[in-house]
């Protein structure tokens, strides 16, 4: 499906705003990655959301 992939792959923009003790954490940890900070944000979020998603299908399974 090209336009599954491609709704996986378009970007919203969305405005957040952080602490600047948060943000800084961020750099010093984007930097340590090799990444931007928009791109460790990203990253971050991606890896809570599929934690929360396997945690909801091992509830769901009775495990």
């Amino acid at each position: 499906m090209p336009d599954a992939k491609a709704k996986e792959k378009a970007k919203k923009q969305i405005p957040l705003r952080v602490s600047a003790s948060l943000y800084d954490d961020l750099a010093r940890w984007a930097e340590d990655d090799f990444r931007s900070i928009n791109g460790q944000i990203e990253y971050l979020l991606t890896e809570c959301v599929k934690y929360r998603k396997k945690r909801n299908l091992q509830a769901g399974s009775g495990d």
